[in-house]
């Protein structure tokens, strides 16, 4: 596995994670991952952990499709995320 740039990990998310709809969603979800991962939670895809870092897993893991997630309504109309 090469190691890409950001810019070509957001090229290919949009290509593979439709439910994604911008590059900050991405980033949001991958962060909220990789701090899962950080206190202990099992890579969903196979990767070795010893030789990848927590947000490295963790982008792969939102790009792939591993992690799901929904939205959920705020009082005044605007969105957020919630991993599930």
């Amino acid at each position: 596995m090469t190691m890409a740039t950001i810019t070509e990990e957001l090229d290919e998310a949009g290509e593979t994670a439709p439910d994604i709809d911008s590059k900050y969603r991405l980033i949001i979800l991958a962060a909220k991952r990789s701090k899962q991962l950080q206190r202990g939670a099992r890579p969903r895809i196979d990767i070795d952990p010893t030789k990848h870092k927590p947000t490295r897993i963790a982008l792969e893991e939102v790009i792939r499709g591993r992690v799901k997630f929904h939205f959920k309504e705020v009082g005044d109309g605007a969105a957020s995320q919630e991993e599930s």
